[in-house]
């Protein structure tokens, strides 16, 4: 790839949607715009390049920031953090419930395997765990395509095998006639999809109680890490729980926002929403 093709993808990725692509691994945005390139009728990223110049205002542009986002995801990723936040923090929540609902979020939620491991989850606790509260789950990707297929609940037979137990396989999804796997219509209806970039607010989203950013901020510039993680904080409830991935931190990034005591990789706000700040 020609370095001034790389160069000019590479700032429509750190315009977009915050993704910071190395030199060293340039070779991501031709595998993760082919399928893009197919769909337009391109044989190289010069020629989408060519069409991105000749028409600088298209949502093309925003489709190739979003495409170029990791999409990698699967069922039961770090399950400890998953049952910990079902098992302790969610019935937490519900005693403090005042309106009768519990909050979740899973942002950056790619194609939604997040989202419905965790509705597996709260459909296996007993009965009484959480009383009469009711559970939202929310999962947002920057990607139209990925939230479709999110949407759809239908997943590949290789997807399904990682991550998911036989059981589970067996309880939640139903072969089609494609080899495909259609999540039960019972899991999906307690999953809410939604097209967000997180570089952009959240307020239309609503406030939670728990929010899962995990594995999103890896990939970012700190500019970026710090406006997302700005955005996603100031959409935390009260005593909210915002959980970042396993090599991820908010250190350093966001004043009023400090680690929880009680999670780890859990974040809490010590401030009014709206007093939330980028460090100095």
């Amino acid at each position: 790839m020609d370095e001034s093709v790389y160069s000019e993808i590479a700032q429509i990725a750190r315009k977009g949607s915050g993704q910071d692509i190395p030199p060293t691994k340039s070779y991501l945005i031709e595998a993760r715009l082919a399928t893009l390139l197919r769909r337009e009728g391109l044989s190289s990223v010069d020629e989408l390049v060519h069409i991105l110049n000749s028409r600088p205002d298209s949502k093309l542009a925003g489709e190739v920031a979003a495409e170029l986002t990791s999409k990698k995801t699967r069922f039961f990723d770090g399950r400890p953090a998953l049952e910990r936040i079902v098992q302790t923090v969610l019935p937490d929540c519900a005693r403090r419930a005042t309106d009768g609902r519990v909050r979740i979020w899973c942002a950056g939620g790619s194609t939604g395997q997040e989202a419905y491991s965790l509705a597996m989850l709260i459909s296996e606790l007993p009965q009484d765990t959480l009383g009469d509260v009711q559970i939202e789950i929310v999962t947002t990707d920057i990607c139209e395509k990925t939230s479709a297929s999110a949407r759809s609940g239908i997943f590949g037979h290789f997807e399904i095998q990682k991550g998911l137990s036989v059981r589970r396989m067996l309880t939640h999804f139903t072969r089609l006639e494609t080899s495909e796997w259609q999540i039960s219509h019972a899991l999906a209806s307690k999953v809410g999809v939604r097209t967000h970039n997180l570089m952009q607010p959240a307020d239309g989203l609503g406030i939670f109680d728990v929010i899962l950013c995990r594995n999103v901020l890896t990939e970012m510039t700190r500019p970026a890490r710090t406006q997302v993680l700005l955005n996603v904080a100031r959409q935390l409830s009260d005593r909210g729980l915002l959980v970042l991935g396993e090599k991820e931190s908010a250190a350093g990034l966001i004043a009023g926002l400090e680690p929880s005591r009680a999670f780890r990789g859990g974040y809490m706000r010590n401030v009014d929403a709206g007093e939330l700040t980028i460090a100095a």
